[in-house]
Formats: structure tokens, C-alpha cells, sequence
């Protein structure tokens, strides 16, 4: 039997009942899951909806890492950690669609405006992820 679309707020509501009954450790999808008693893609849509509303419900950073799954932080440097992890993450991507896809795009057809553009673009933002990620390491290391 399929189960009904659940609204993103209900989702997010029971994925936040869940991480506060688990602080100050955090769940596992698997663990979430089960705790809130949703499908996987329900604690997905879930887990956005609180990303996205975080400031609004005054809660503090939902973060995730490999030895305690998602969880709601009080330790700032739990959040600095999960924010570096992000815009490497994010470099990585970029990254693989500049030498994945453009620059071959770029060698199959160099007059191309659009792959010039998209060259152009990439590149600044792949420059300024790189020094925010320079700038993010070296706040830590001096705080």
C-alpha cells in the first residue's frame, strides 16, 4: 500500500522530534527512519524542510557527519567542521562538471559562446570557493 504525501512541515516536525529526543548524539537515516516512523524520501524532504527554516524556528544548526548522523549542534566548531565540509564538497562539483563536461564541451566546439561563458563563470566561482575554503582553515586554526 503506498503511503499519502506528507506536507514538508509535518515531515520536518517529526524528523525535529526525533534529533531533539536523540540529543545530544544524532541519528543515521536508518535510525531516523525508524524514529519517525517515515519513508526515506519523507525524512529527505524533512531533513530540507528544517534546512530551510532553521533561522525561522530558532533552532540551531542541523548538521550531519559520519559518526553521528544528523543532529541539532550547540558547538559552533561542530558547525564551522560541517561548513568546510560543504564548500569542499561543493568545490569537488564544480570541479567535475569544468573537467567532466565543459572543458570537453570546450574542446569539441572552441568557438562556443555558451561554453565560453560557462568557462568564465566556473572559473570564478571555483576561485572564490577556493579562497573561502583557505579563509575557513585559517579561522580555525587560529581560533
Amino acid at each position: 500500500m503506498a503511503r499519502r504525501a506528507l506536507p514538508p512541515n509535518v515531515s520536518g516536525q517529526r524528523v525535529r522530534v526525533a534529533l531533539m529526543e536523540a540529543r545530544p548524539t544524532g541519528l543515521h537515516m536508518h535510525q531516523l527512519i525508524r524514529a519517525s516512523e517515515l519513508t526515506r524520501s519523507q525524512v529527505r524532504r524533512g531533513i530540507s524542510y528544517l534546512r530551510d527554516t532553521a533561522t525561522e524556528l530558532d533552532l540551531t544548526p542541523l548538521i550531519w557527519d559520519r559518526r553521528h548522523g544528523y543532529r541539532f549542534s550547540a558547538d559552533p566548531e561542530d558547525w564551522a567542521a560541517y561548513e568546510l565540509r560543504q564548500f569542499r564538497k561543493e568545490l569537488s562539483f564544480i570541479r567535475r562538471i569544468v573537467t567532466g563536461c565543459v572543458l570537453p564541451h570546450q574542446q569539441q566546439r572552441p568557438e562556443d559562446k555558451a561554453v565560453k561563458l560557462m568557462l568564465g563563470q566556473l572559473n570564478g566561482i571555483e576561485s572564490s570557493f577556493e579562497y573561502l575554503i583557505m579563509q575557513l582553515e585559517t579561522a580555525r586554526k587560529t581560533a
